[in-house]
């Protein structure tokens, strides 16, 4: 069977239709259809179990799927991938390198088997390994061995590549360092697909979310989209105790609670937008309170998820 060609610039980075999955009796991917644009950054989530590492090997053709299809760069990864290979990086969360290999000398390997790599010595002072360049690969730390994975995998320039879990068992700083480094790719065109159990870290560095739960996709979109038409908005304010909330929640739109929460202090839960706002303020100033400390909290991420799986994402 002849190889697919080459997709243009505009087709997606990696489409995936119909996947399925099974390990024995059990689903683990079932019926996913997922899109994950060229040159952006998508955060793929799920709660343990849900069958996100699943898909993304098999995207990456680490798995063979049981049904379905699925296109990396519009390539097949199983039958296209000596193709492939050399067009995308791939960080695993361990593995992958030689135990007694010194992290360096493992780096350099990787870089003589790409045509254009990066330049090894700025990419190792980047990422902060230059201490511990000599070092073999089983004797350092868990946050160097991360490095060094993210390293290896983007020093090819890859067109995609896949990061799991890219910050794991970092310090802030490294942390913020990779960040930076995801951004760069994308603002080179680098498609990015990360998995991640930082929720503030899917939020801060993607473009796209797709959460997955018991291998099917709940939910897809830009954090701010997900985080607007997922959990609802909290405003909250303090006056005087005892506050005649009937009457409040009279003048606020259906599907709106109010209580309070200590004495003076108020929380109104709804869709909170600036109508709401000065509906609120209105009654106050009707009915002679005084509010201060008035706040909207805006739900992250972490709330959308909780309210659509009903699980913590745990590491």
């Amino acid at each position: 069977m002849k190889s697919e060609p080459a997709p243009p610039p505009s087709a997606p980075a990696v489409q995936v239709r119909g996947l399925v999955k099974r390990y024995g009796g059990r689903t683990a991917v079932d019926g996913l259809d997922l899109c994950m644009e060229a040159g952006a950054v998508t955060a793929v989530l799920g709660p343990n179990g849900a069958g996100k590492t699943t898909t993304i090997e098999t995207c990456e053709g680490y798995r063979r799927p049981d049904d379905g299809t699925v296109r990396v760069l519009g390539l097949d990864p199983l039958k296209d991938a000596a193709r492939l290979r050399p067009r995308i990086g791939v960080m695993l969360q361990s593995g992958g390198v030689y135990s007694g290999a010194r992290a360096e000398e493992m780096l350099r390997h990787m870089a003589k088997l790409h045509a254009h790599p990066l330049d090894v010595d700025a990419l190792i002072e980047r990422l902060g390994l230059g201490s511990c360049g000599r070092t073999a690969y089983r004797r350092l730390s868990g946050g160097q061995q991360q490095r060094l994975a993210l390293a290896m995998a983007v020093v090819g320039r890859p067109e995609l590549v896949f990061l799991d879990e890219p910050t794991a068992g970092l310090d802030p700083q490294a942390r913020r360092s990779t960040w930076d480094l995801v951004r760069e790719l994308r603002a080179d065109g680098v498609s990015v697909v990360l998995t991640t159990h930082f929720m503030d870290e899917a939020e801060e560095l993607a473009d796209d979310v797709a959460i997955i739960d018991a291998g099917r996709l709940i939910a897809h979109g830009s954090p701010e989209t997900l985080c607007r038409g997922g959990a609802e908005n909290t405003l909250r304010f303090t006056g005087r105790p005892n506050l005649d909330l009937g009457s409040l929640l009279k003048a606020l739109p259906d599907g709106t609670e109010a209580a309070e929460l200590t004495s003076g202090t108020y929380r109104i839960t709804g869709q909170v937008d600036p109508q709401l706002l000065a509906t609120v303020t209105s009654w106050c100033a009707q009915n002679g309170v005084m509010p201060s400390g008035i706040s909207v909290e805006r739900h992250t991420l972490e709330d959308v998820f909780l309210e659509l799986t009903g699980k913590e994402l745990r590491a």
